[in-house]
């Protein structure tokens, strides 16, 4: 495997959006409100709901402790009083939906996420899916999915959760080093993530997911490679190898250990070994930050090129319709976007209200769809139609010579060269990113 030459990561390690949705959140236009966002949602399903049924992503906010580096949405208590109040209301909002459809929808996909999922209790969670699956239709292919914590995830969620179906897991490990967990107060011994990962396979879970994280606090290669040997004692269906991202000014809790953090030139080196240790490990490559053993669904669907990417990540689903439920809860409805109240206590009072929770959103024009279309190509095949081979403008020309992109038989191709720099040349195709000066404020960097 080639190494990046150091000057490309120098030249393209900016901030860069990485492109769940098109537009980002940062450009949307805000022109949604609850009763176009409405009729936006009940057009997709009636135009592609029959076929290809909706994904569900349920926002489970609640942790018992701050994990340093985190970027997401959560409140931080040990409370567990607030488990059924956050439950009624979920299942209250997904109520909202089914009676707006009139009738009970094909669910392609559940997908609970965090926060901590697993600080719900087992029959918080079963009273919750149950819920959910009694109001719907499974689709035959249908994917469940959820996150947990290897410190609070029990025999009990995995089995509760296997009952309805769910045969996914993904567990956020970040790095196995102790020195580097305690920096970022995410204390999970070795053996504890052995533990959940037997049990997960016992219950039945067919493909299991491990976060890794390079560029945090005290991470070297030595201390990478030491993650990387554990890993591949456990041996995940799927790992996805982030990019640490560093954004003290949104969330404050990352000032804690600034000044342990690699230099660019370090955290380059830990992603370009840490590829060469996936690889050696058996993994493939799938696309940005995700790698899979052979025969996984989402390579087989890379080779297919019927990969999708929604603001999951990469989905071997084709739904063009992700609902989602919960605080700060992002809903792609095909024509339009929309997120629900981050405060968890605005968002439960404009439910028990029975208001859509939404204070954001965007309504798609044409352009923005064939622009999204584009963009999602070339993330998820590393390669997109091309009709002006002979007028490539000077955007794109810097990329042609560098070596990073082709242009052959009405495609454009991202090379081997070019895929760490896949948002970048994204980029390039984004008007917004352009035209704005938001992104170094609000997108991590690109390596």
């Amino acid at each position: 495997m080639a190494m990046i030459q150091p000057s490309l990561i120098q030249k393209y390690n900016v901030p860069a959006p990485r492109y769940t949705s098109y537009p980002t959140v940062p450009h949307w236009n805000n022109i949604v409100n609850p009763t176009n966002w409405a009729k936006s949602f009940t057009s997709a399903y009636q135009n592609f709901g029959p076929e290809e049924g909706i994904s569900l992503y349920i926002h489970l906010p609640y942790c018992e402790s701050l994990c340093t580096y985190c970027g997401c949405n959560k409140r931080i208590t040990k409370n567990h009083k607030v488990e059924l109040p956050y439950i009624s209301a979920l299942m209250k909002e997904w109520d909202m939906y089914t009676r707006l459809l009139g009738e009970k929808p094909k669910l392609a996909g559940i997908h609970l996420g965090g926060g901590t999922p697993t600080f719900f209790s087992p029959s918080a969670l079963y009273t919750l899916i149950n819920h959910i699956t009694q109001a719907s239709t499974k689709m035959d292919d249908f994917e469940f999915s959820f996150e947990g914590h290897p410190n609070n995830t029990t025999i009990e969620h995995l089995r509760t959760l296997a009952g309805f179906g769910f045969d996914r897991v993904s567990y956020g490990i970040q790095d196995f080093d102790s020195k580097v967990q305690l920096a970022i107060h995410r204390i999970q011994p070795f053996d504890r993530v052995k533990y959940v990962t037997d049990e997960s396979r016992k219950a039945g879970y067919s493909s299991i997911n491990f976060d890794l994280i390079y560029g945090l606090p005290h991470q070297t290669l030595e201390t990478l490679k030491n993650t990387f040997k554990k890993t591949s004692e456990l041996l995940p269906d799927r790992i996805a190898f982030y990019s640490y991202a560093h954004l003290p000014s949104v969330f404050p809790s990352q000032k804690s250990f600034e000044k342990h953090l690699p230099n660019e030139s370090e955290k380059r080196m830990l992603y370009e070994q840490g590829k060469i240790w996936l690889k050696e490990m058996g993994y493939e490559e799938i696309g940005m930050d995700h790698f899979a053993l052979a025969g996984d669904p989402l390579l087989n669907a890379k080779s297919n090129s019927t990969l999708h990417r929604n603001f999951m990540g990469y989905t071997t689903s084709p739904s063009k319709i992700l609902l989602g439920l919960g605080c700060s809860a992002i809903s792609d409805a095909y024509y339009a976007y929309s997120q629900n109240e981050k405060n968890i206590s605005a968002y439960l009072e404009k439910i028990e209200n029975g208001e859509f929770p939404i204070i954001k959103g965007h309504v798609q024009s044409e352009t923005d769809l064939t622009t999204k279309a584009f963009i999602m190509n070339l993330i998820c095949n590393h390669k997109a139609p091309w009709q002006a081979c002979d007028k490539i403008p000077d955007s794109l020309m810097e990329f042609l010579i560098e070596g990073l992109i082709s242009f052959e038989e009405g495609e454009i191709n991202i090379t081997e060269a070019g895929k760490p720099f896949v948002r970048n040349i994204c980029m390039a195709f984004d008007p917004n990113v352009q035209n704005s000066e938001k992104s170094s404020a609000v997108f991590s960097k690109a390596i």
